[in-house]
């Protein structure tokens, strides 16, 4: 499901997006909605790498340049889809006992993973371009890890966070647990995650997890997309280059080696760039830039 109501003309069209409801709510901003209210938001293994070709076409569309990603209805995302689980543990069990059909049900076990983006495509994504992400409510397990993956949180004062997965016999696999040992510490991630301790909104920005809580329920969305806004207005190069020196720092063990990367790739390119220029001038002319597309 998606909107083309776009401020800003697309240059090329998005993926099929059947789990996802996709808005345009400011210039170069995509709102992505994941749209199983029903489910809690709760997601299939199909919608992860639906998820994983719309981003990968986000970072590739040159008139976009920050994505805000949301929940319908009262969760952002409740993980994983375990009705689904649970139907395809009961296929499993059928096609062992030599049920033909059962066997032909089964779908293809590539199927059957997380792409190597992670959950959503972002728990363990890589990207170019940064990601935001509105917590409207329940954030559990794999959404959780999707927040995790995400540059920015605002919350929701109603949003809620856990990885209660090892209350279920499961852990947290997506990338999830390096990624809050890094923003919470070893012994506070280790309660959330071995505990079944939830968090708060106010608890996730005193931790660090989210920048803030909004205002109200019914602003996250829009404050986050109005930071997002912010970022869009700033030059598309700087924003891709600085997102990959911030996330090398956080993804590297070595301070100096994770600044020696992001030079070593987009360094002589974003000199070289218009954006650079523009940028300059503007500056000297004491006028707003006028940024073109990155060509990074």
């Amino acid at each position: 499901m998606s909107s083309s109501s776009s401020s800003t003309p697309l240059a090329t069209q998005p993926p099929p997006t059947p789990t996802y409801q996709l808005t345009y709510p400011a210039p170069y901003v995509i709102l992505i909605t994941i749209n199983r209210p029903k489910q809690m938001n709760s997601l299939p293994y199909a919608s992860h790498w639906e998820a994983d070709a719309l981003l990968q076409w986000f970072d590739s569309e040159p008139s976009l340049r920050v994505a805000v990603v949301t929940g319908s209805g009262r969760a952002f995302c409740a993980g994983q889809d375990l009705i689904e689980q649970r139907d395809l543990a009961n296929l499993r069990e059928a096609a062992a006992r030599g049920d033909a059909d059962a066997k032909a049900k089964l779908p293809d076990k590539r199927l059957l993973t997380h792409p190597p983006s992670g959950f959503m495509g972002i728990s363990r994504r890589a990207g170019k371009k940064p990601v935001i992400a509105a917590v409207n409510g329940w954030a559990m397990g794999g959404g959780f890890e999707v927040c995790l993956g995400c540059d920015m949180i605002i919350a929701s004062p109603q949003a809620t966070f856990g990885l209660p997965e090892a209350m279920r016999g499961l852990y947290a696999g997506a990338g999830g647990l390096s990624r809050l040992v890094r923003l919470a510490g070893m012994t506070i991630a280790s309660e959330i995650a071995m505990s079944g301790r939830f968090l708060s909104a106010q608890e996730a920005a005193q931790y660090a997890i989210a920048n803030r809580v909004s205002k109200t329920h019914e602003s996250c969305v829009g404050e986050a997309v109005e930071l997002a806004a912010k970022v869009a207005s700033l030059s598309p190069d700087a924003i891709v280059v600085t997102r990959h020196g911030l996330r090398q720092s956080w993804e590297t063990a070595s301070v100096e080696r994770a600044s020696q990367e992001t030079e070593l790739r987009y360094g002589a390119a974003l000199r070289d760039g218009e954006n650079l220029g523009i940028g300059l001038r503007a500056f000297a002319e004491k006028k707003q830039p006028q940024w073109v597309p990155s060509k990074l």
